[in-house]
């Protein structure tokens, strides 16, 4: 792992003590209904156990939705930060989900493995290459017939939040994340057959289905 990737990693492991809190903040009701829509966007209710992976985790809001919708699921919460996924582990039904520490890049998993892969605002995050063998790696362990679900940040249209938006983007490092989200499918369509993109009610986030 990168300098800077094992940097962003300690970032998270403390970061994780507060993360929760931050996003109920930032987000409020809206979280809830994004975390609906993607779950529902995956399209398993007419599989009895389907297979789950989330990649890039965090504390495991999605996965553990997942695994709350779906009692029978085989569900996987994957995330390069320790402190993150030790919170996950300590939410109600963690008992449900695997829990997996890993780089996004390098996925430990067959070929075909899950019948959904997500990933929710956390792309951005990942620089250049890195971010493209992420996408192919989720690509490799979902199944034919399976969908890769990746929730992203719109960029809002208010021109005093979008400015704090860029800012926000710029301040991860590198001007990589703002191109990255301003770029739209074409970082997906290089590596998916087919790609559609849809919105969550409020309009703040996207989310792109994909397909082999």
């Amino acid at each position: 792992m990168s300098e800077l990737r094992t940097g962003r990693r300690k970032y998270y492991d403390l970061f994780s003590r507060y993360y929760d809190a931050f996003i109920r903040l930032h987000s409020g009701r809206d979280e809830d209904d994004t975390r609906d829509f993607l779950v529902g966007a995956a399209r398993l209710d007419d599989r009895r156990a389907p297979r789950v992976l989330d990649v890039c985790c965090g504390t495991g809001s999605v996965v553990l939705a997942f695994a709350d919708r779906y009692p029978d699921a085989l569900a996987v919460g994957y995330d390069f930060s320790r402190g993150m996924l030790n919170k996950a582990r300590e939410k109600d039904g963690a008992d449900r989900v695997v829990f997996v520490e890993g780089d996004a890049a390098a996925l430990p998993f067959a070929d075909d493995s899950f019948d959904v892969v997500t990933c929710s605002h956390a792309l951005y995050e990942l620089k250049g290459e890195a971010r493209r063998k992420a996408l192919a790696e989720m690509r490799r362990v979902v199944s034919p017939a399976g969908r890769v679900l990746i929730m992203e940040h719109e960029i809002p249209r208010h021109p005093v939040i979008r400015l704090l938006f860029n800012i926000r983007m710029l301040s991860m490092g590198s001007a990589d994340a703002h191109e990255f989200v301003k770029a739209g499918l074409t970082p997906y369509r290089t590596i998916f057959s087919q790609v559609e993109l849809s919105h969550s009610r409020t309009g703040k986030s996207k989310l792109m289905s994909c397909q082999k």
